[in-house]
């Protein structure tokens, strides 16, 4: 091995060549449907089997095996039965695409240290803008959906008031965001990173559905001037995290336009719906949103992570983020310097996440990606019908718009008996108790929640997404292992 570093042969390869092979024969590219999702283990059981402690050196082979523990008792995301959360699986080429970029490590701030890179951002952000309707907008990518919306909310104060950038916050009346009662907590999270204050979040009442009422923003938005507050922007949902609903977004345009408030679409999940041409009518008035969030490592399955942020006016994210760091944009460079795209962005530091995605798109095209979207729509609505009409079971909505199925299960114990206040505090406890018997038995992963603002106890939330490719034989085992794991409640 030469002192410098790797060398052919050198045994660091050897340990990256074991490790491709766990990887393609430990149950975690290709699982079999018989697998567990997990082999789950308490905290306190984990540290007793697997060495965490860092100090001194760790033999190789010690190391392998401690990666091989590592793989044993992690999640299978890319599990038929994996349904826990709003992303599952890689898809492959995606995959080869992170690996090629980890291998490479370069940041994607400037063209000259990622010559490639930087282009592939561009052209894969200028095919999304294409399909979203931007005619002459702009973008980046950003590390996950709550960045991407605190970019929209940071050109949102810039458009409506550029000396905040230079003068701060203390000159101006409070500024207020309006989001729907059933929108991303990451929502919260950067009105306090920006100054904003939380108070300053006016949670806007949602219908049956989860959809923002517009008749509702617009008095809040009137009721914010006439306590002398200034109206900064409304984030509008395209696939809420708990019933994936789907905001209004004509109507709520044109209660921004009329207001001439900023309007951000969160459409980290159901965004890719416009991929899809049977379902992409959801979004209806997508172009007409001021700036737009979107995670292809979502329902997509980009690997983690990969947000885009998309504006419509172009140059706006540049005049807004601009430190202009000497040492790094130089506009005497001697080629293009259009493309250092660091100074746009809040990071200095940046990953090459568009390769992933644009590696995806490159092999599967519109129609590829299309089809495996509408796969997973398909699946999640077999999924609602077979509870439909299935005893014991009771959907909290019939009418889904992303891939979001959510229910309850009822044990044959409770079936028709008076569903007074002492029913709903049992069926509120047999979401967790079912959860907790399918994670020890490592056969489904799915998630439960309440909604206290609607007066919903504890219910289960079943999610579909591209990959893998969801089957209905799959959907068929959600329906029976909560059965066979929850019959025997109150016995």
């Amino acid at each position: 091995m030469s002192k410098n570093g790797l060398s052919m042969g050198s045994k660091e390869e050897i340990l990256l060549t074991k490790l491709v092979q766990l990887l393609r024969n430990g149950d975690v590219l290709n699982p079999s449907r018989d697998s567990p999702v997990v082999r789950f283990k308490h905290p306190s059981e984990l540290k007793e089997l697997i060495s965490l402690q860092l100090g001194s050196p760790t033999p190789d082979d010690t190391l392998f095996s401690t990666c091989e523990d590592i793989v044993k008792y992690s999640v299978r995301t890319r599990h038929h039965h994996f349904h826990n959360q709003l992303y599952a699986g890689t898809d492959p080429y995606g995959l080869f695409g992170a690996w090629l970029t980890e291998a490479l490590n370069t940041n994607q701030h400037t063209f000259e240290v990622s010559p490639v890179f930087t282009m592939v951002e561009d052209a894969l952000l200028q095919h999304v803008l294409r399909l979203v309707g931007y005619k002459d907008g702009d973008g980046i990518l950003a590390p996950g959906g709550s960045i991407s919306n605190m970019y929209g909310m940071v050109l949102a104060r810039y458009k409506l008031a550029p000396d905040i950038k230079t003068k701060g916050l203390s000159s101006f009346p409070p500024l207020v965001v309006f989001t729907s009662e059933d929108s991303h907590y990451s929502v919260l999270k950067g009105a306090h990173w920006l100054g904003i204050g939380t108070e300053n979040v006016e949670k806007v009442e949602t219908d049956a559905a989860g959809r923002m009422r517009p008749q509702r923003l617009s008095d809040a938005v009137s009721r914010a001037r006439d306590q002398g507050k200034l109206p900064l922007l409304v984030v509008a949902t395209a696939g809420t995290t708990v019933l994936g609903a789907v905001d209004p977004l004509e109507k709520l345009a044109d209660v921004c336009r009329k207001n001439g408030v900023w309007l951000h679409l969160d459409a980290c999940w159901g965004g890719t719906l416009m991929l899809s041409k049977k379902y992409s009518d959801v979004l209806a008035g997508l172009e007409r949103m001021d700036s737009i969030a979107w995670n292809p490592h979502k329902m997509l399955g980009a690997p983690l992570q990969c947000s885009l942020f998309l504006v419509k006016e172009k140059g706006l994210l540049h005049s807004c983020n601009a430190a202009s760091a000497s040492y790094l944009f130089q506009p005497d460079k001697f080629y293009d310097v259009s493309y250092d795209t660091g100074d746009r962005s809040v990071q200095c530091g940046r990953k090459v996440d568009a390769f992933k995605l644009w590696l995806m798109w490159k092999a599967r095209g519109d129609s590829g990606l299309g089809r495996l979207v509408d796969d997973a729509v398909d699946c999640a609505r077999y999924l609602r019908d077979q509870i439909a009409g299935r005893p014991g079971f009771r959907l909290v909505l019939a009418d889904i718009q992303c891939t979001n199925v959510c229910f309850w299960f009822i044990p044959p114990a409770l079936r028709g008996k008076p569903e007074d206040s002492d029913w709903w505090d049992k069926i509120h406890t047999v979401a967790p108790e079912i959860k907790k018997r399918l994670m020890e038995a490592g056969s489904l992963m799915i998630g439960y929640q309440p909604l206290p603002h609607k007066g919903l106890r504890n219910f289960f939330r079943a999610v579909t997404a591209c990959h893998p490719p969801p089957a209905h034989r799959d959907m068929d085992h959600v329906v029976s292992e909560i059965e066979t794991h929850g019959s025997s409640l109150f016995l």
